[in-house]
């Protein structure tokens, strides 16, 4: 008689006996969850890193894009690995609320994957759909509030990502132009409601 595999404990069953730890035995097992992989130790630097600045991006934040570049290999023809791309955005979402990390590797994700169509060709369908979800999913977010005061600092790399697809075919190219169009209007939209304000004159002592 074939044994049925073991199912995995639930998040219920692992809750109650951390009920029981105290505070030394729980930074004792979140120490080891960090030591145990790359992925933990990412997740949690990016969970209490805190938000990013303009000119310092965490080292939290680094790691991410480098493992969302690393999936569009440029030396030597191989396979882009859009899944595990996608997981890494994911990763860092459910880490921190921090946006402008999180728009900031999505910018990353679909210059990524732009700069490896542009060297090798012509990809398929569903190498250009997972790039316009994002696109799409980075729309939605320079449209809100938030979003849309943040988008000065990504302005230049978005203009020259339309630069850059400009040829490319499966309707990208238009994608990528319509969703920087959106951007730009959300964008001065923003800027017509909170315009700057004029900074007080010095006292003419």
């Amino acid at each position: 008689m074939t044994q049925k595999p073991a199912k995995a404990a639930n998040w219920s069953q692992i809750k109650e006996p951390l009920k029981e730890f105290n505070r030394e035995q729980l930074l004792a097992l979140i120490k080891d969850l960090h030591d145990y992989s790359t992925q933990n130790r990412d997740f949690l630097a990016a969970r209490f890193a805190g938000s990013e600045s303009a000119a310092e991006p965490s080292a939290a934040l680094e790691s991410y894009r480098q493992r969302i570049i690393k999936c569009f290999p440029l030396r030597g023809y191989s396979s882009p690995k859009l899944r595990e791309a996608r997981a890494a955005l994911r990763q860092y979402q459910k880490a921190t609320s921090d946006l402008p990390g999180i728009l900031e590797l999505m910018l990353t994700y679909v210059e990524s994957g732009t700069s490896y169509t542009n060297e090798f060709g012509d990809i398929d369908e569903a190498f250009y759909d997972s790039l316009s979800s994002v696109l799409n999913e980075m729309e939605k977010q320079f449209a809100s509030p938030e979003g849309a005061a943040l988008y000065a600092r990504f302005r230049d790399r978005m203009r020259q990502l339309q630069h850059d697809t400009r040829h490319i075919g499966w309707g990208y190219g238009d994608d990528v132009s319509y969703c920087v169009g959106q951007c730009e209007e959300a964008h001065t939209a923003w800027l017509r409601a909170n315009p700057p304000q004029d900074t007080p004159a010095a006292p003419d002592w």
